[in-house]
């Protein structure tokens, strides 16, 4: 007799549509899990933002609010109560959202509430879920996130993955230029992946976003005067234009000045056969072999010099990493093993 079929509410943030165009880390993730579960037979409807596409029902409860909105605190209110209001119709609710662990600790219904940690460890943040943790299940996504904050109760850690089919492994013979993707802050350091692709002697191709006010103000003191008049900046790409981007570049540089959770766009490469060359910060110890799917390094004399070398390296073992790791066929096991534990 087969296992039951579970019925799972997966909560989205409200301003991006999934799946996401460009830039959306959070929604790519759940969008491979709506669809994934739903493929294995489970009832999975999704809250997400008003133009989305699954095989899973569709919840919108607002209209689109658009990138401009990201943040609002009142659509996130509006739209993550719209969802735990409607909690007893599952028998999981996968939140991903900031505000849902406050709604499941102040519910009155006994909801089996899992919640994604998506972002960083911030003095507010640790706060805040020091109040709400003992209420839902929380869910790591990197030893690295879950290391830096053990005063709190975590029910699994599941790294995040991707659908290997939409990158393809690329062996052929590849460009003379690396490859930075990501934000315009300090904390991402584009700056510092221009100056690593220079002291390699190679141009660089950067896709960055710069929406947000202080991410302008950032590329323009900081990455702007560093450029070279062969390098190339992007802002926003289609997925295919990515994964080409990905394919030919000679590597992918992630010189990141901060302990990040995890670091989708380094699988993403890796997965296209391309090695990262990144400082040893952060996910980026779990997800990159140092010196087999890539070079992980402290200083930018180090990682120019990796640059040279990453010829040495497999396509095909840069893909194996992430097919052994990194799928979504893994990440979808990893949840619906933990939802069928707690239900």
């Amino acid at each position: 007799m087969g296992e039951a079929l579970m019925r799972i509410a997966e909560v989205a943030p409200p301003w991006i549509r999934i799946p996401p165009e460009g830039y959306g880390g959070i929604e790519l993730v759940v969008d491979l899990l709506a669809r994934g579960l739903q493929a294995r037979g489970h009832e999975v409807t999704l809250f997400a933002a008003e133009g989305s596409e699954s095989s899973a029902e569709i919840v919108s409860p607002l209209p689109a609010p658009g990138r401009a909105s990201i943040g609002d605190p009142w659509h996130e209110a509006y739209h993550s109560l719209s969802a735990y209001q409607r909690g007893d119709e599952f028998d999981v609710i996968h939140d991903h959202t900031f505000l849902g662990p406050a709604l499941a600790d102040m519910s009155a219904a006994e909801l089996t509430t899992v919640h994604t940690l998506h972002g960083p460890w911030e003095p507010r943040v640790r706060a805040y879920y020091e109040l709400v943790h003992e209420s839902v299940h929380l869910v790591a996504i990197s030893k690295t996130q879950r290391e830096a904050n053990p005063r709190i109760r975590y029910a699994a850690t599941i790294p995040n993955g991707i659908d290997l089919q939409r990158y393809p492994l690329y062996e052929g013979r590849r460009g003379d230029f690396v490859v930075y993707i990501g934000r315009a802050n300090r904390d991402k350091a584009p700056e510092l992946a221009v100056e690593v692709a220079h002291q390699a002697g190679l141009p660089i191709k950067l896709v960055v976003k710069r929406a947000e006010p202080a991410e302008q103000q950032y590329w323009q003191e900081h990455v702007l005067p560093r450029l070279g008049r062969d390098d190339e900046v992007f802002e926003e790409i289609t997925h295919e234009e990515k994964v080409e981007l990905l394919q030919r570049g000679l590597a992918f540089v992630f010189p990141i000045r901060w302990a990040e959770p995890f670091g989708l766009v380094m699988i993403e490469a890796l997965a296209c056969g391309t090695p990262v060359v990144a400082t040893s910060r952060g996910a980026a110890t779990e997800i990159v072999e140092n010196g087999v799917s890539g070079y992980l390094r402290d200083d930018l004399e180090s990682l120019a010099d990796c640059v040279g070398r990453v010829d040495a390296l497999s396509p095909s073992a840069c893909r194996s990493r992430v097919e052994q790791c990194f799928s979504a066929t893994k990440m979808i096991d990893g949840y619906e093993c933990l939802f069928r534990a707690l239900t």
